[in-house]
């Protein structure tokens, strides 16, 4: 499954990523906002996108809002979250090449639709290359986290 959200400021081009991902094939939910709303926080959306991403290995979230970044942020404070800000292509790739990051945080400010869409297709179809070295840095990520608990 794959679960997207946007604020206000990512509505307009997840709309757009929603209508593509559901004529290629794929399963989605929206997680919101369901209508534009200048003065919606991304930070409601990102929440329910990363809580039912971490529920599943195999779900994988979208989120937007204008920067990413913010999005970014709130999706990487739920556990079992790894969610990668990306501006072009082989960022998108080695979110889940090396990092096997199950979010996909986007800034859609500066996000062309077509460029958007070659990234979450890259990021939907990249698998987790399995490199001992990118196995061991998850490792030291979880520990990190545990740590910290």
């Amino acid at each position: 499954m794959i679960y997207l959200g946007a604020d206000h400021r990512g509505f307009e081009l997840k709309e757009r990523l929603k209508k593509w991902l559901l004529d290629e094939g794929y399963k989605v939910t929206d997680l919101g906002n369901d209508h534009f709303d200048h003065d919606d926080d991304y930070v409601v959306f990102a929440q329910k996108v990363a809580e039912a991403v971490a529920g599943l290995p195999e779900n994988r979230g979208i989120l937007l809002c204008g920067s990413g970044a913010g999005v970014d942020m709130v999706a990487n404070k739920i556990e079992g979250i790894r969610s990668a800000l990306a501006f072009d292509l082989p960022r998108a790739i080695q979110a889940r090449w090396h990092e096997e990051a199950n979010i996909l945080a986007l800034p859609a400010d500066v996000l062309e639709e077509e460029k958007a869409r070659e990234m979450v297709k890259a990021f939907l179809t990249t698998p987790f290359s399995g490199e001992k070295r990118h196995l061991r840095r998850l490792e030291e990520m979880a520990e990190i986290e545990e740590s910290h608990e």
